[in-house]
């Protein structure tokens, strides 16, 4: 008799990055739009034009991707940021360019970065999401610290409230998320000058 094909083993087929990143940003669209909460992998997956048992080839749930989605967008966040702060800016210029990358990073991450507003706090009570008080607690740093020491330096006003301009700061660049679109008229950078020059130096003419 011929031998019959052996069907009984099954070929794993392992899903490319390319399509990984894809579901990934369709996800981040969904969560930023209707919250985490209100989020189902089924309406990930109409989204995505798939079956929603087909994403969980890809993700075992919706808590692993929003996971991938804060720790990729945090990953560059850092990587930008402590260049910063180890190229020996001074106070003025290290704001700049921390403002600068923060820019940078909502013109690559938009989505990431309206999730991580809106649904931090709450995700961060959960273990596998400690990463995002580590994260808070490193950023206030960085910019309390910078602040403090252009205090200290008299690159800033004496009378400086620092904790207050960091809140100011950090709310003002952040919520640019809300209503900033990739390709827009302004660059990522054109908006950071106009922003910098908005807070550090006034809207009024210069004596």
């Amino acid at each position: 008799m011929p031998k019959t094909s052996d069907n009984s083993k099954k070929t794993t087929v392992t899903p490319s990055p390319q399509r990984r990143r894809e579901l990934l940003s369709t996800a981040a669209e969904v969560f930023a739009a209707h919250g985490y909460n209100a989020t189902t992998v089924r309406r990930i997956a109409d989204e995505a034009g798939m079956l929603a048992g087909s994403l969980y080839y890809h993700f075992d749930s919706k808590e692993a991707m929003v996971d991938e989605i804060l720790s990729t967008f945090l990953d560059e966040l850092w990587a930008g940021y402590e260049a910063v702060l180890a190229a020996g800016l001074g106070p003025r210029e290290t704001i700049e360019a921390l403002v600068t990358e923060s820019f940078r990073e909502i013109d690559r991450h938009r989505a990431a970065v309206a999730i991580y507003q809106k649904e931090s706090r709450h995700l961060s009570t959960q273990p596998r999401f400690g990463y995002l008080t580590v994260s808070q607690r490193k950023f206030e740093e960085a910019w309390l610290g910078t602040l403090e020491r252009g205090v200290t330096e008299g690159v800033f006003r004496a009378d400086l409230d620092i904790r207050l301009a960091y809140r100011f700061l950090r709310d003002t660049v952040w919520v640019a998320a809300s209503w900033y679109r990739p390709g827009g008229q302004h660059s990522p950078e054109e908006i950071a000058r106009q922003y910098l020059s908005m807070v550090l130096d006034g809207v009024t003419p210069r004596a």
